[in-house]
């Protein structure tokens, strides 16, 4: 039996999250979609790279069939953010800013604020209180909520049209021209994320100048680089490749 899509409860949406928001909407919008409609979503054509349909493929339920889990996916995404804070940020302290740490005038009798140095904070070229120092902005998500979110993320893309299966993805050439051409023959429009193996080095350079296209080994998709993307363009073996490590 296929999965049915169930309305996700209308909550404040993070003003960060866009992409969530909007992936939230389109399943609010398919609520009242038959079942019949919904097992059409999850199959899918498969064409060749001169957009002609050469079979179908059945999507699996358990991965492109569940429902949206609009918190997972938030919780998923701002880690992938927070590990791309390098963190790098520092100030100096009083011990290790230029200056003499003699005593400026001595302690008593001055009728003057003590004073130990010229590199306390209050001093002007002093060292810096309570500064940035360097540190890891990573925050700890499971593994398994990982790929919970991802399959979640998948789901919404097969519901709304936005997965292309090809039966290969070998460029004929590495020409960006050409393989912009190959996309507008599927009927792909704006940001694209093209998964496929890492050692296809024509697909690499054609999309590496083309600022709307992201190629990428389907090992290393993640829900940042497909909630990012309005069309995931799957070759038949990165699909079964997905599947598998998803399943």
């Amino acid at each position: 039996m296929m999965a049915t899509t169930r309305k996700t409860p209308a909550t404040k949406a993070p003003a960060t999250k866009k992409a969530v928001a909007r992936l939230e909407a389109a399943s609010d919008a398919k609520t009242g979609a038959a079942k019949t409609s919904e097992s059409a979503s999850l199959t899918l054509p498969l064409r060749n790279l001169k957009a002609e349909t050469v079979g179908e493929v059945t999507l699996p339920e358990e991965i492109f069939g569940v429902p949206f889990r609009r918190h997972l996916v938030w919780e998923v995404v701002k880690q992938i953010r927070a590990r791309e804070h390098r963190g790098t940020h520092k100030t100096k302290v009083r011990s290790e800013v230029s200056g003499s740490g003699k005593k400026p005038f001595k302690q008593k009798h001055t009728g003057r604020a003590r004073q130990g140095g010229g590199r306390p904070p209050i001093h002007r070229h002093g060292g810096t209180a309570f500064g940035p120092t360097p540190h890891s902005y990573d925050l700890k998500v499971n593994a398994k909520a990982k790929k919970a979110a991802l399959r979640c993320v998948l789901s919404e893309k097969a519901r709304g049209n936005q997965v292309v299966l090809l039966d290969t993805l070998e460029l004929g050439s590495h020409r960006t021209k050409d393989f912009a051409g190959v996309l507008a023959k599927l009927g792909v429009a704006g940001k694209a994320l093209v998964l496929d193996r890492k050692d296809n080095v024509n697909l690499s350079r054609a999309a590496a100048n083309n600022p709307k296209v992201v190629a990428m080994d389907v090992l290393g998709i993640n829900v940042y680089d497909a909630l990012n993307a309005g069309t995931l363009v799957f070759s038949e073996d990165a699909l079964r490749t997905a599947i598998e490590v998803l399943a």
